[in-house]
């Protein structure tokens, strides 16, 4: 059995701009690991071979491929949040779609008080959900 299952994110020479990007974003969320190329080694010097960094708990890895690809990431594998408040939702979703492309417009789809779903500058998927609505006083 598995003692862990990590999602992997591969980038092509922004992984650690869009590391610091999602650490900056949330309150529980850190840089635990950071390796770079070296001179000599097959990626470009600098670049992350492979870093780790944790968002609400969970582990993520990334690295910068040192070969480019014909692919890139796709929206058929998002990142969910489950928001706290609408200001969380709010703020989360105008750091995430600057430079990004929505996929659905906040709105209310009937699963949830408010959702949308975008790719960011880096082409991460997110899928943002606000499960219910602030009550008034």
């Amino acid at each position: 059995m598995a003692h862990h299952i990590t999602p992997h994110l591969m980038f092509e020479g922004s992984a650690e701009a869009a590391m610091r990007f999602y650490v900056s974003l949330f309150e529980e969320a850190e840089i635990t690991h950071l390796e770079r190329y070296g001179p000599g080694e097959p990626g470009a010097e600098g670049s992350i071979k492979q870093a780790e960094f944790t968002l609400g708990g969970r582990r993520y890895r990334c690295i910068d491929s040192p070969v480019p690809h014909a692919f890139a990431f796709t929206p058929s594998l998002s990142l969910g949040v489950e928001c706290e408040d609408a200001a969380e939702f709010e703020r989360l979703h105008a750091a995430l779609a600057e430079g990004g492309e929505t996929l659905m417009p906040p709105d209310d789809y009937g699963f949830g008080a408010r959702f949308a779903w975008l790719n960011d500058r880096f082409g991460v998927s997110w899928q943002l959900n606000l499960a219910h609505e602030e009550e008034t006083p």
